[in-house]
């Protein structure tokens, strides 16, 4: 059934496939007869575990840029999902870049996105998040307006992390997205710095600090890995998530000129597992296991979600192989991390 789904949504440009698959799954959500299929059908697999001294009901999350404007929490909650991000949430609206932006690559099970913090503002998102769904953690993830200057980006994220602080159960700070110029600027050692420390200072003068999560590129060296690790240390945040899109387009089977007529973006999906997961594991090494990673990039099946896990994960998020596999990976996946938990406990 969910192939022939896919395949008419295939039919459509992929944004808007992707927003008339959510506008219909939250249509259902509100029937009680389908709402107790969905509950049926994808039934949250229970594996409480606790990392950065959050409870998640299970290991499997949806990353960022699926729900920028936490539109649809309910409708992840209900697919089983133990987290999601929001976002990426910048302090004013804005429409991202032009379209179109969303491309797949199905010979390569792949995404290609430029679509550039396209999002509401953060005052839209928290006055969503004051409806958020119980028993769903959600992490809210922040980043810089276009039209701000990489000098000014601090108070940007600083407005972010303010507004959304009481409203969500930890951050993530991107400064790793390829479709916004010059972001990754902001991952080079001393302005990374400079904004980890602050937003850090911010988070414990609060009464109830929140965990910060850095959301780094798989594009990365290993010099710039060893800069990671000693910043996250030294500014005290709780963690990495590795990784966001990489900018490589190495060993595609689609067809070159394809992939050349779509352009610059981010590619996720298939392509970008192995060097996600072999960067996640030079984190997880360097760092000897001092905080927690959250692995994302190229899960498409339940084994990768494995590699993830044996790379030093605590945790895994989906994006691209919900969209391919549907949301029976949420549930393969998260048996997949009891599993592992089982064995390594």
């Amino acid at each position: 059934m969910f192939n022939f789904i896919r395949f008419i949504l295939f039919l459509l440009p992929p944004e808007r496939a992707h927003y008339v698959t959510m506008h219909l799954l939250q249509f259902f959500c509100r029937f009680l007869l389908t709402a107790w299929i969905f509950k049926l059908l994808y039934r949250r697999v229970k594996d409480p575990v606790e990392v950065a001294g959050i409870r998640f009901p299970n290991r499997v999350g949806l990353a960022a840029g699926f729900d920028k404007d936490a539109r649809f929490m309910d409708v992840f909650k209900a697919l089983g999902f133990g987290h999601m991000e929001i976002g990426t949430v910048t302090p004013l609206p804005q429409p991202g870049n032009e379209l179109p932006r969303l491309f797949r690559l199905p010979a390569d099970q792949a995404l290609i996105n430029r679509l550039g913090f396209n999002n509401k503002g953060v005052d839209y998102a928290v006055g969503k998040l004051k409806n958020r769904p119980k028993g769903l953690v959600i992490g809210g993830n922040i980043g810089k307006n276009k039209v701000t200057p990489n000098e000014l980006a601090v108070q940007d994220y600083e407005i972010c992390f303010e507004k959304l602080h009481p409203y969500v159960d930890y951050f993530t700070v991107n400064v790793s997205s390829p479709n916004t110029p010059n972001l990754r600027e902001l991952q080079e050692k001393e302005p990374l710095t400079a904004l980890l420390t602050r937003l850090q200072a911010l988070n414990d003068a609060k009464d109830s600090p929140k965990p910060i999560f850095l959301k780094i590129a798989p594009d990365l060296t290993e010099g710039q890995v060893d800069d990671i690790v000693e910043i996250v240390i030294s500014s005290k945040i709780a963690g990495v998530v590795a990784t966001n899109t990489t900018v490589s387009r190495a060993a595609l089977n689609s067809e070159a000129a394809i992939v050349a007529a779509i352009g610059a973006g981010g590619l996720s999906g298939k392509p970008a597992f192995e060097p996600s997961t072999r960067l996640q594991q030079q984190l997880h090494d360097k760092s000897a296991g001092r905080f927690p990673i959250i692995g994302v990039g190229g899960v498409m099946t339940p084994q990768q979600a494995q590699a993830k896990f044996e790379a030093g994960a605590s945790l895994v998020q989906l994006y691209t192989g919900f969209v391919y596999a549907g949301p029976s990976l949420v549930k393969a996946v998260a048996k997949v991390g009891r599993s592992w938990a089982a064995k390594t406990s």
